[in-house]
């Protein structure tokens, strides 16, 4: 792990022809298909970014990512505007078959969408008594916020998941 009082000018972040991070240490070392991730998103979002290897081990820690020179800061705020999408889904439309993977077709607070979901025992995640997350096979995360505030349509779809 790298703190971020010694590295704030001494790695580098750069994209391949496929959009993936390469991240570029400090002795040179290059690692690919790097990703970003807050370390506490809640309790201090604009605070402690780390940049994880392509196994999720942390390669560098920044306390103060607002400190970063501007090309990299907001390098890193793409990456975590995306890995932080987050649509909520308000209804249920249908759910292919009960066999994995599923094809789930929901409208979301962004519109109409469909989705893969590869294993529906691990993919529907309950995070609260009435808060549920869907992950699709490119890792998307879906909220429904609460399950209560589904028409029963989507209540009984849903039910069969969880």
């Amino acid at each position: 792990m790298t703190n971020d009082t010694k590295t704030l000018d001494s790695f580098k972040l750069d994209r391949d022809v496929w959009g993936q991070l390469i991240l570029t240490l400090p002795d040179g070392r290059r690692l690919e298909s790097v990703e970003v991730a807050r370390s506490f998103p809640i309790s201090a979002p604009e605070a402690f970014v780390s940049i994880l290897d392509a196994e999720g081990h942390e390669a560098v820690c920044v306390e103060e990512p607002s400190r970063l020179p501007p090309e990299l800061w907001r390098t890193l705020q793409e990456e975590l505007d995306r890995r932080e999408f987050v649509p909520y889904v308000e209804r249920i439309l249908s759910v292919s078959a009960d066999a994995d993977p599923s094809q789930w077709h929901v409208v979301t607070d962004r519109g109409e969408t469909t989705f893969l979901m590869e294993d529906s025992d691990n993919d529907v995640r309950r995070l609260g008594p009435n808060q549920i997350l869907l992950v699709d096979t490119h890792g998307i995360r879906y909220l429904i916020a609460d399950t209560r505030r589904l028409d029963a349509t989507s209540r009984r779809i849903l039910d069969r998941y969880l």
